[in-house]
């Protein structure tokens, strides 16, 4: 099956199996150039500031990105060439890798779920489990040779801004800093490092359609120099292009439920085109399964009831990879009958 991997070859034509109907493809002419998707400097001195900002954005946006995040430039450049070294690997390197049994922790696959879908997506990722690291490590790709180490420096300073940026959306609910942190346990830990290669037609089809994220927290690093990433506000899709250095976050289904519907875990997607390969690297911090997820009695005060019942990680997730990526947004199965709060976003 490790053949149905799209960076084994050059594509010069559209594979049938690749083209979405009319209705659903993405009319790229319509897309809004990056609109004032927030910007949050974490170099600045006014920590009451960067609240303010995040509050704002994950109220609004659902989506930000991070400059100044402390995490170094010539690591993040690493870690690009490297993807970038791994996905050009001969084929028989990849076969070793390549999976297409989503309960596999470390593997090498194609599109989403080819297990399910009758259409695929334009999209070879890798997925890797990372906490705890040195139970995973070990079986990580060797080739390239600095991987592991790359890889596993990496891992250890994205989970250290993910529990930073975790504990100023906390203040930004007026909650104590370390409560997210807290009600989601011991959060596991994983990353998709993808590739979309160029595509002979990339209007017919999508590196991954609009979903959303069932994580808590996702921290994503962008190709620099390919724009791909476009994110649904007011009826729209918007491209959030590339900064250099920055990330991007956004919020996960699982802080749209404890916020009470407060934050947005917004629909998004990623495009291809046909001039130029493109990769991402997205680190996600997914609840303990066993933790239940309920908002805080803070949050639920006042004439607000809780907008979702509640659940566990565990159940959440066996639901929302028992559908199809592009499905009705996989919170609206846990959504209580009665009136949300004047706040909550319509997604």
């Amino acid at each position: 099956m490790a053949d149905m991997l799209l960076s084994i070859g050059e594509h010069d034509t559209m594979p049938r199996n690749y083209v979405r109907p009319e209705n659903e493809r993405p009319h790229l002419d319509n897309v809004i150039a990056d609109a004032n998707i927030p910007v949050v400097d974490f170099g600045a001195s006014d920590k009451s500031q960067i609240i303010s900002q995040i509050e704002k954005a994950c109220r609004l946006y659902g989506f930000f990105q991070v400059v100044n995040h402390g995490i170094a430039a010539e690591l993040i450049k690493k870690v690009l060439a490297i993807t970038l070294e791994f996905f050009r690997l001969p084929p028989e390197e990849k076969a070793k890798l390549y999976s297409d049994d989503p309960t596999k922790k470390i593997r090498l696959s194609t599109s989403f779920n080819v297990r399910k879908e009758t259409v695929h997506n334009w999209r070879d990722y890798l997925r890797l489990h990372c906490y705890p690291l040195e139970e995973f490590v070990p079986d990580w790709p060797s080739n390239p040779s600095s991987f592991k180490d790359v890889f596993g420096s990496y891992c250890k300073q994205v989970r250290q801004l993910g529990f930073r940026i975790l504990g100023i959306i906390s203040l930004s609910l007026g909650l104590e800093e370390a409560y997210l942190g807290r009600v989601l346990g011991e959060q596991e830990q994983h990353m998709a490092v993808n590739y979309y290669p160029k595509c002979p037609e990339p209007e017919l089809t999508y590196g991954l359609p609009a979903h959303t994220d069932p994580n808590a927290l996702t921290i994503l690093l962008q190709d620099p120099y390919v724009s791909g990433l476009q994110v649904h506000k007011d009826g729209k899709w918007i491209a959030v292009d590339p900064k250099p250095n920055a990330f991007v976050i956004n919020i996960g289904d699982q802080l749209q439920a404890l916020s009470n519907g407060r934050y947005k875990s917004v629909w998004h997607r990623a495009v291809v085109n046909s001039n130029k390969e493109r990769m991402s690297v997205a680190s996600f911090l997914c609840p303990c399964n066993s933790v239940l997820i309920s908002p805080p009695e803070k949050l639920i005060a006042d004439g607000c009831p809780a907008v979702y019942r509640s659940y566990t990680y565990d159940e959440y997730y066996q639901k929302f990879w028992s559908r199809n990526l592009d499905q009705e947004h996989c919170l609206e199965l846990f959504k209580r009958d009665r009136e949300t709060c004047p706040d909550s976003p319509s997604l």
